[in-house]
């Protein structure tokens, strides 16, 4: 049986992103192979794809941090599932297919009956938002935080669970997502028009008690200056170092994977040694999965249940059949994306 994957030839733009047709992959021991409903659209893919990701494979490479899907068949040595069954993963890498195949161990039940775009939603966007907000920062309700990009994938999650955990929330985004920015209960600051440390400590008096920051590099350090004393900075991506969907310096085509993070090291190390009791603490959610599995694990459970409940609910700002990854790639490089964009394999065969 054939089944269609991206793949990246060569790092560079969206038109990297090659549509394949092949032979399904089949399972090798302790292995399942899963019919992919449903795969993530991130700027971790973009930056995986420019060569600049501290994940970033070795080309030719599948992109695709995060899917939900439905066992198709078992290899041996598996127990305690079947086919039929969904099941959510973040294999990091190789989810953009119709078929993969992946270790048991990696596998998480989904609940019968959510959207498989929701609750792909929840592997990379919610776990991210989960564990920063209550492993990295340990938030307390009444607790003010500062989200930047707070209509994204990311941000909209941060600000769903945030407000369940009784924060008070403040967002940078683009006038386009402020209104998105406040139905879920958060202060809106307008990064293009304004400056967010002199809007933050207007609006608080003293500063926030922690921000989310995903763009990195110099940015940490305007964050920190949001802080209140003994306030910190969760630190989580490094998106500053795209502009437009590509690589702010230009120099494309190679596999840069430790230049971004080198810097982005420095001024975690420069947060610790400066006055003011105002720290930055990085977070990585494949490096505390790896440390830490069973957590992992735990917290997505945590968030399909959520789910269920309708307690959250993740907002889908596109879905794209496989086919189109290269437009999902170039719509959410030009940034302004409300939500997350989708993937979704609906072929008939």
């Amino acid at each position: 049986m054939k089944h269609q994957r991206i793949v990246v030839t060569h790092y560079g733009g969206p038109d990297e992103l090659q549509v394949v047709e092949e032979e399904c992959p089949e399972p090798r021991p302790d292995e399942v192979r899963v019919k992919v409903l449903a795969a993530g659209v991130s700027l971790p893919d973009l930056m995986a794809r420019e060569g600049i990701h501290p994940e970033t494979p070795r080309v030719p490479f599948t992109p695709g941090w995060d899917l939900v899907g439905v066992v198709d068949r078992v290899g041996d040595g598996t127990y305690g599932i079947e086919p039929g069954q969904t099941v959510a993963a973040m294999p990091i890498n190789g989810a953009y297919a119709e078929f993969v195949c992946l270790p048991q161990s990696e596998l998480v039940p989904v609940p019968p009956g959510l959207d498989a775009a929701e609750a792909v939603s929840l592997v990379l966007n919610y776990i991210t938002a989960y564990q920063m907000l209550h492993r990295s920062a340990k938030v307390k309700p009444g607790q003010r935080v500062l989200i930047h990009g707070a209509a994204g994938g990311v941000g909209t999650a941060l600000l769903q669970l945030g407000r369940l955990a009784e924060l008070e929330m403040y967002g940078t985004c683009s006038s386009r997502g402020a209104t998105v920015v406040s139905d879920l209960g958060g202060v809106p600051i307008d990064y293009q028009r304004q400056d967010f440390v002199k809007e933050v400590q207007r609006l608080t008096g003293e500063g926030v008690d922690v921000v989310f920051d995903s763009i990195g590099g110099s940015h940490i350090w305007r964050s920190r200056k949001a802080l209140r004393p003994g306030g910190r900075v969760v630190a989580y991506g490094l998106t500053g170092s795209l502009k437009a969907g590509r690589l702010a310096s230009g120099r494309s085509g190679g596999r840069h994977r430790f230049r971004a993070i080198a810097i982005f090291g420095l001024y975690i190390a420069g947060g610790w040694l400066l006055p003011g009791r105002k720290r930055v603490v990085p977070y990585s959610i494949q490096t505390l999965k790896r440390v830490k599995p069973a957590l992992f694990r735990q917290d997505l459970i945590a968030l399909l249940d959520l789910l269920q409940q309708q307690k959250i609910k993740p907002l889908i700002a596109q879905r794209f059949p496989l086919a189109e990854a290269k437009a999902a790639h170039e719509l959410l490089g030009k940034g302004g994306v409300t939500g997350k964009f989708v993937l979704v394999c609906q072929r008939d065969r």
